[in-house]
């Protein structure tokens, strides 16, 4: 793994989003976001213990690639 917790000074970690949280940024149920997972369709999530955490990045890369052209 290249980017380990301990590599980057705690000022500089990447915000992670709650389920929750995901849900009001875009505005559709949390039951959405769980579908669109189990699809393949929604941003990529990754397990802290027992929850889905969304890190912004993945988000933006997620919401850049599914803009209307």
């Amino acid at each position: 793994m290249a980017d380990t917790i301990g590599s980057k000074p705690s000022s500089q970690l990447e915000r992670l989003l709650s389920v929750e949280e995901l849900s009001d940024y875009l505005g559709v149920p949390v039951r959405t976001l769980y579908d669109w997972r189990v699809d393949g369709r929604g941003p990529k999530a990754l397990h802290a213990g027992r929850v889905l955490r969304y890190p912004e990045s993945r988000v933006q890369e997620w919401i850049e690639a599914n803009l209307d052209d």
